[in-house]
């Protein structure tokens, strides 16, 4: 135990890591106050500028080179900072614990939860509604049960696991232009016909970015019980759904439970049509609160052998 505790001192990438953790837990970002919010703000913006519907090129042209100007001068300055502050380790703290954002998806699971199991989908709708692109006023309390836990399963796989992933692979900076990638997929997302195809690039981009941290994600949550069924049910459904890394991990937590997730869903007053993912069952607040559990727990794994390998790494190096 003793040595253990020694190597996670002397790895600053571990301890910087857990530091992040720790903080984000005692004193987490309000999902207000977040830079994020800022930044997709802007990026609504700026597509209000040079967004054109007109022509379909132009359109697609007009996002890669948004996506750019967007991107590329935040990771430079980022990066050239990074040569110019006293201590390197707690300027790589700062931006993992901006890009993390486990306790408000925590926070998310607990107040809807409560809310399933009281059938108040009026507050449900009002809570769900500022974390989805898609609109719900529409939505029954099984559409609720739905909605919220594909909000769920996907907060958890890119705020958290995907975050750690590319800290792993590139620092806080990379956790960090990370999670504003997905901001700008989701600022962007041509589920909505007006970014139709202008924010083909950014889902794109996102997609490769997800797909190797959600799929080991997702074989995580096949461990255990109904692995195999599970399995065989992501053989087939996979191929139905366009994003691999999110296919493969909805279609695991739903098959895992049995749970009916995705199908189709309203964005902005049209119906767009979604191939549905999982089982059968209509997630109710029973269900909402054993795949709660089902994520956190694999959280929790992901981040033990996340740290095992980091330190057989860096001990290696």
């Amino acid at each position: 135990m003793e040595e253990l505790f020694n190597q996670l001192f002397a790895n600053g990438a571990l301890l910087v890591m857990w530091g992040a953790l720790l903080c984000h837990w005692v004193l987490p970002f309000p999902r207000e106050a977040h830079p994020a919010i800022l930044w997709h703000k802007f990026a609504e913006q700026l597509a209000n500028k040079v967004n054109s519907q007109s022509n379909y090129s132009q359109s697609l042209t007009s996002g890669t080179l948004a996506w750019l100007l967007m991107m590329l001068p935040m990771f430079a300055v980022l990066w050239a900072l990074k040569t110019l502050v006293w201590q390197p380790q707690l300027y790589e703290l700062a931006f993992l614990l901006l890009a993390l954002d486990w306790r408000n998806n925590q926070t998310f699971a607990t107040q809807f939860t409560l809310l399933l199991a009281d059938e108040n989908a009026t507050a449900g709708k009002k809570l769900l509604a500022p974390l989805v692109n898609r609109s719900t006023e529409t939505l029954s309390l099984l559409g609720l049960g739905k909605a919220g836990s594909e909000t769920l399963i996907m907060g958890y796989g890119r705020n958290v696991v995907a975050v750690l992933f590319w800290y792993a692979i590139g620092g806080g900076i990379a956790a960090f232009t990370y999670r504003m990638a997905m901001e700008l997929a989701r600022a962007w997302s041509p589920s909505r016909q007006q970014f139709m195809p202008f924010g083909l690039p950014a889902v794109k981009i996102l997609a490769v970015l997800d797909v190797v941290p959600l799929r080991l994600f997702a074989l995580l949550i096949l461990l255990g019980n109904r692995a195999s069924a599970a399995l065989s049910l992501l053989k087939q459904q996979a191929a139905t759904y366009p994003l691999p890394g999110p296919a493969w991990l909805l279609i695991c937590c739903g098959a895992k439970l049995e749970l009916s997730l995705v199908g189709p869903a309203i964005y902005a007053g049209k119906k767009a049509v979604r191939a549905k993912l999982g089982g059968r069952i209509a997630p109710a607040a029973l269900h909402f609160a054993q795949l709660r559990k089902l994520l956190v727990s694999r959280l929790w794994l992901w981040v033990f052998l996340q740290s095992l390998i980091m330190g057989a790494i860096y001990q290696g190096l």
